[in-house]
């Protein structure tokens, strides 16, 4: 690990706030590197990044129109978290909004220290309006591109940045080094207030408002009203190669995203590298980072970069919008020609699968495989002692009072997994299972569906459609293997879920659509090199099989990243329990913990 101290000249370049060290302990920890250098034969690391997040409230325009929105710092998207492989990082958040708060560290595995992963009543209880919490971020084996969002109501809307992990000094990626990255960072916008969109949805019972805009880096695009002047430029060199960091902070879609005439490369996926990838287009869920790479070897010109809707419900709205932003090549060079901005027309946009094309979206998402190579290994769990699986469904309840609500034939809807619509506890569930605290939650989430049925037959029974409602997690011993087979079902119509898994990464081994034969699809599992992810697209009415060790102590939020579903009840939590050994075991709470 390489030494690195930010002391009086700052000899550590990042966009943190630096921790200045006072001379004298500046001398100390030199000292203390030395010894480690000559007894151990290896430099020390010791940088410590202090970043401050301030959350406040901020105008800004879009659309035509001007709102307040909640944002970090004032900035929109928020500032970017830069460290390097295995860092230790202190995030002081200050909330100075009017309505509760907390930050996920998307992605980082915060290897027994779940206590400031973020999600509310998870793993903490909000930071109140005039509170703080100080948040350390323990960067493991992530390597590559991340992100943190709010994990609070609907607040991660606009409250989200980037994350990215460089390699420790000494080592290189295993690619060639671009000339320059760039975070690229695809996002929803509202006219309307977040969290009266969220309210009307409590309210009625029905959908959430469409979104009216999609963004790149915090802005529509010219295809947009009032949009053109602030469209997000990529200013580019013949001949030079471009890291492109994207991330989807979408709230309710998978995107399609293209770049005109030019293809990708994709050489990483949320912060792992994978065998190079050549696309013409990239699918990417709520949640998920791709790394990819865009060489600049086009005649001089202006080329539209886009990304638009994949939504497969048969009886969902969604934003079929398109936004966009401008590859500019530096340079004189004639006129815009059809590629450029100045044409709106769909001959000057890159093309993209169609909104529905499943066998698209899943033929790009299946040959993303991971590097597995000597400096890059892979541990696949080839013995599994704890096999779940588990439907993931869009359900319903009935109205409460006799009222008409706006879900299907008058109910409210709701989301389950393993028909158990997950309520949130009115305290934090980590603080109680340390504390030992009797009554907050159960543990008998079920490794089996309470029903078996065609899952994914378009013509099913009413009352598959209203799950049970429970706070119910599963216990998992330390270091166990696991195995978990997440189904879509066709109630409701079906649609894709990506599921996001907190506090681990796992291996998608397998995937496919229809219903999961045990018998059959293991066979084609690939145990070589699966692609390592902490996010998964489960196709509409199709399966995911993944894998994972448990050797993360703590309470981990398993959930679909389509908020909406998130809010109606899809999502359970996993329990690892400590291992024998002290490095095995959770570490203990910090003193500032937010209070409910």
């Amino acid at each position: 690990m390489p030494f690195c101290i930010y002391g009086e000249k700052g000899s550590c370049q990042s966009s943190a706030t630096k921790m200045i060290l006072p001379k004298k302990s500046l001398i100390l920890i030199q000292i203390l590197c030395f010894l480690a250098l000559y007894f151990h034969h290896q430099p020390c690391s010791l940088a410590i990044d202090e970043y401050e997040f301030v959350v406040k409230e901020a105008t800004y325009t879009r659309l035509c129109s001007a709102k307040k929105i909640l944002t970090v710092n004032g900035q929109f998207p928020g500032p970017t978290i830069e460290a390097q492989h295995g860092d230790t990082i202190y995030v002081n958040v200050y909330n100075q909004g009017k309505q509760n708060i907390t930050i996920h560290w998307h992605g980082v595995l915060q290897p027994r220290y779940p206590w400031a992963d973020g999600p509310e009543y998870i793993t903490q209880c909000p930071i109140k309006p005039g509170g703080r919490f100080r948040q350390k971020i323990i960067f493991s084996t992530e390597e590559g591109t991340l992100w943190w969002h709010a994990h609070s109501d609907w607040s991660r809307a606009t409250v989200y940045g980037a994350i990215i992990i460089h390699p420790k000094v000494g080592t290189r990626y295993p690619f060639p080094k671009p000339d320059a990255e760039v975070p690229i960072i695809l996002g929803e916008w509202w006219k309307e207030d977040i969290t009266k969109v969220l309210q009307q949805m409590h309210d009625t019972g029905g959908d959430p408002n469409i979104s009216d805009a999609f963004t790149i880096n915090g802005q529509p695009g010219d295809l947009y009203p009032c949009s053109k002047q602030g469209t997000f430029k990529l200013t580019v060199d013949r001949g030079k190669t471009y890291l492109l960091r994207l991330i989807n902070a979408a709230m309710n879609i998978i995107l399609f995203f293209a770049i005109k005439e030019h293809n990708l490369t994709v050489v990483g996926v949320d912060a792992g590298y994978t065998k190079p990838l050549s696309s013409e287009y990239v699918t990417i869920s709520p949640g998920q980072t791709i790394d990819a790479l865009l060489s600049a070897n086009q005649k001089p010109d202006l080329y539209y970069m886009v990304a638009r809707a994949y939504s497969t419900g048969s009886n969902h709205h969604f934003d079929n919008t398109t936004t966009t932003a401008i590859v500019q090549y530096k340079g004189k060079y004639s006129n815009p020609t059809s590629s450029s901005s100045s044409s709106s027309s769909s001959s000057s946009l890159p093309s993209l699968p169609f909104y529905n094309d499943t066998n698209a979206a899943f033929s790009f998402l299946g040959g993303l495989k991971s590097l597995a190579d000597k400096k890059h290994p892979i541990d696949v769990p080839l013995h599994i002692r704890n096999r779940i699986f588990t439907t993931i469904s869009v359900n319903s309840f009935p109205c409460q009072d006799n009222n008409n609500c706006a879900g299907p034939n008058g109910t409210r809807f709701a989301a389950s997994m393993n028909n158990i619509s997950f309520v949130n506890p009115s305290t934090a569930l980590l603080q109680a299972y340390y504390q030992h605290t009797n009554g907050v939650y159960g543990d008998n989430f079920p490794d089996m569906p309470p029903f078996l049925f065609n899952f994914t037959d378009i013509f099913l029974p009413l009352n598959l459609e209203t799950p049970k409602r429970g706070t119910e997690v599963m216990v998992l011993d330390y270091n166990t293997t696991v195995e978990i087979v997440l189904q879509g079902t066709a109630l409701m119509g079906g649609i894709d879920h990506p599921i996001h898994l907190h506090g681990n990464n796992f291996y998608i081994v397998g995937f496919g659509l229809g219903n999961f034969d045990i018998y059959k699809d293991p066979l084609k599992y690939n145990l070589k090199d699966p692609p390592l992810r902490n996010t998964v697209s489960v196709p509409i009415n199709g399966w995911v099989t993944v894998r994972f060790k448990a050797d993360n102590p703590g309470v981990w939020l398993l959930h679909c990243h389509i908020d909406r579903h998130m809010t109606w009840g899809m999502k359970t939590v996993f329990i690892v329990k400590d291992g024998d050994q002290p490095e095995e075991r959770l570490l203990p709470p910090p003193p500032d913990m937010p209070r409910c």
